[in-house]
């Protein structure tokens, strides 16, 4: 049981000291990670803006085509007229030329829909490119100040990280699952030292037989008001410097 408390006092400290490390870097990590999203999401809205223009062109130009062969048909239905013996062939060929002037009209009013469209998304999508050109900016002058604190403080995260690797495989699983949730509901701190018969954490008094069997280093005891794991000054004597 000592050495199970030993161990986890040690993980501990390991895991205080990472999170020194990163208030260190404050909220870069977060305003790159909103950083990098919100280029993202008006990257994607400038892309589909412009999908939207050149979908309304290639149907403008296809409707283009079609009213000018409508028109075609048209005249040339026009000139039959003239050569009709009948009036029944006369008045089919006028339905027919009527037909083409409405879908025609029908048409030009699309064409008119479709200039518009693509308008408004070329206009809404230049306006995205300066949002973005300044988000861009934004983003690669929080990462070059991220990289720097990273790169300042990278050799000491990295022998932290090894030795909190070298620690967790020796602890049993059980351990490890109650000493992560303290941690997390207790503001990173899962493990601390009774000083002056008092929790370190929350420094709420411990009762003078709980701190003898504490010495005892026998069994997990808790602060009866805060929840983290307390442990004796032999444990923290003995733990494993960093």
């Amino acid at each position: 049981m000592e050495d199970r408390l030993r161990l986890l006092y040690s993980l501990q400290k390991i895991d205080s000291s990472l999170d020194e490390l990163r208030d260190l870097k404050g909220d870069l990590p977060k305003i790159v990670a909103d950083l990098v999203q919100k280029v993202k999401e008006r990257i994607g809205e400038k892309h589909a803006l412009e999908e939207t223009v050149k979908a309304a062109l290639v149907r403008r130009d296809a409707t283009d085509t079609e009213i000018l062969s409508l028109r075609e048909k048209a005249e040339k239905y026009k000139t039959q007229q003239f050569e009709v013996k009948t009036n029944r062939q006369y008045d089919m060929l006028a339905r027919e030329i009527d037909a083409a002037q409405e879908a025609v009209a029908r048409m030009t009013k699309e064409l008119e829909l479709l200039e518009g469209r693509a308008t408004v998304a070329r206009d809404d999508a230049a306006r995205l490119v300066p949002e973005i050109e300044t988000l861009e900016g934004e983003l690669a002058d929080q990462r070059n100040q991220l990289e720097a604190v990273n790169k300042e403080h990278e050799e000491e995260e990295l022998k932290l990280k090894h030795e909190r690797e070298k620690i967790v495989v020796r602890i049993k699983p059980a351990d490890l699952t109650m000493y992560e949730r303290i941690r997390k509901a207790k503001d990173g701190r899962a493990v601390v030292a009774v000083k002056r018969r008092a929790c370190g954490g929350c420094y709420n008094r411990v009762p003078p037989q709980k701190v003898l069997e504490l010495r005892k280093n026998d069994m997990f005891m808790t602060c009866e008001r805060c929840g983290r794991i307390l442990v004796s000054d032999e444990i923290t004597e003995a733990a494993s410097p960093i």
